[in-house]
């Protein structure tokens, strides 16, 4: 990877490769996941503490088989033990309940057939198609290197039985190394059955060994999210450049356009229109929502009908009520607007409430921090705030009060009144422009 990072930190579709792989395991319902690391294993713990995994240290790095070893002495022999690897991240819950399944009387193996088999180990059948080993590469002959069918290292066994094998297993080989796949001989001597499961798509057995790797998956990681969302009624006007980062629901109808990124969890209701490069992030938008071209959308709530853009940025705490129009280089955060309220030009609405019906004009700022702490405005319904105006935290703006444009508002405004605070405008007739030289 060429890089400081631990391998399986590096992100795909937003998060850590091992939270995918970790997030799939955790569906089936494990009774216990260890996780062996030895490379930055403190940055790995660090950056995955949240999950319940059982730490075990590889202080030396010395093959798959070893690896394996390492946990061995936490599980149970009678248990039913699924390998698994932090940087193939794309595999699926379904393929590893199969070949769970698989595994119930002896040694299962996912297998896949590429078109270039290029730097995999090899599965070994015999003439009547039984698997009788594995070879890897750098230890394989050239006729065994023409052979398509890979094994993808995910496997499963009962514990008693891996532990009995890997203590058999030896380091004679190119790499000098304990290999996991050595096993597989080693169940075929002792007459256990070896099942071979291929692999459902590609995609799911690809590892990553580097940046070019890295973003390959990404891109299928993108289609497989897109085609999704397709499949539920979504129209993507071109799958291969929109990312999902996280987990996206969506209603009926809804269209995305070019050049969006959904990142966490976002929800889009019914009918909901997303024009180009926009970037929403945990957020939810009711039905019917347009988000005009180039918006950033963050732990936000947009009502029904609402139109947000262009060039609008909607920060973490902004909850928006039914037909709010929010318009270009408008930044809302942490505020509530309530229904049918707009703020349509070049204004700042932070830690606010904003009623029903009112219209924030162009320019208008809520200043709500003092350089130590941040202070409320309250607007309420049916409130005209002219455009190039201060509202001057914390302060009230009762019920449709105006407010007249340019003015600095510093102290609250009864319910019905104008309010202008502004300096008296005075023409100079005997001034004269300054002019150059």
């Amino acid at each position: 990877m060429q890089s400081d990072l631990p391998k399986v930190l590096h992100a795909l579709a937003g998060r850590p490769l091992l939270t995918h792989v970790l997030d799939t395991v955790y569906a089936l319902g494990p009774k216990a996941v260890h996780v062996v690391c030895g490379h930055g294993s403190e940055a790995v713990q660090a950056a995955v503490a949240d999950h319940p995994v059982r730490w075990v240290r590889q202080h030396k790095q010395a093959g798959t088989g070893h690896a394996v070893q390492q946990a061995l002495p936490g599980v149970s022999a009678e248990a039913l033990l699924l390998v698994v690897y932090g940087d193939v991240p794309l595999v699926q819950t379904e393929t590893l309940q199969a070949l769970v399944a698989e595994a119930e009387d002896g040694l299962a193996l996912l297998t896949a057939t590429l078109d270039d088999p290029h730097g995999y180990g090899r599965i070994l059948r015999d003439h009547d198609e039984r698997i009788i080993g594995v070879v890897e590469e750098r230890d394989a002959s050239s006729a065994q290197r023409s052979i398509r069918e890979i094994n993808t290292g995910l496997m499963a066994a009962h514990a008693g039985l891996l532990q009995r094998w890997l203590e058999r297993v030896g380091d004679d080989n190119a790499q000098h190394e304990y290999y996991l796949t050595d096993v597989v001989g080693l169940a075929c001597a002792d007459g256990v059955p070896v099942h071979g499961l291929r692999a459902p798509a590609r995609d799911e057995i690809l590892g990553v060994n580097s940046r070019l790797d890295l973003a390959g998956l990404e891109r299928a990681y993108r289609q497989r999210q897109t085609h999704a969302l397709m499949s539920r009624g979504v129209t993507v006007v071109d799958p291969s450049r929109v990312d999902v980062r996280g987990i996206v629901t969506a209603g009926r109808d809804c269209v995305v356009d070019v050049n969006v990124v959904f990142e966490g969890a976002v929800t889009l209701a019914d009918r909901v229109v997303v024009g180009p490069n926009n970037v929403i992030r945990d957020s939810t938008l009711g039905e019917g929502v347009v988000v005009h071209p180039n918006c950033v959308i963050q732990d936000a709530v947009i009502g029904a009908g609402s139109r947000i853009g262009p060039f609008a940025r909607i920060r973490p705490g902004t909850v928006l009520g039914e037909q709010v129009h929010v318009g270009n280089f408008v930044e809302i955060k942490n505020s509530e607007l309530g229904p049918a309220s707009k703020a349509n030009h070049l204004s700042y609405v932070g830690d606010s409430y904003v009623g029903a019906n009112t219209n924030i004009g162009a320019g208008v700022i809520t200043c709500n921090y003092d350089g130590a702490h941040k202070h409320r405005t309250e607007i309420g319904d049916d409130v005209f705030v002219g455009s190039n105006c201060q509202l001057v935290a914390p302060v009230k703006i009762a019920r449709g009060a105006t407010i007249g444009a340019g003015s600095t508002i510093t102290d609250d405004v009864p319910e019905g009144t104008l309010a202008v605070a502004r300096a008296r405008q005075r023409n100079l007739r005997a001034w004269r422009r300054p002019k150059k030289g």
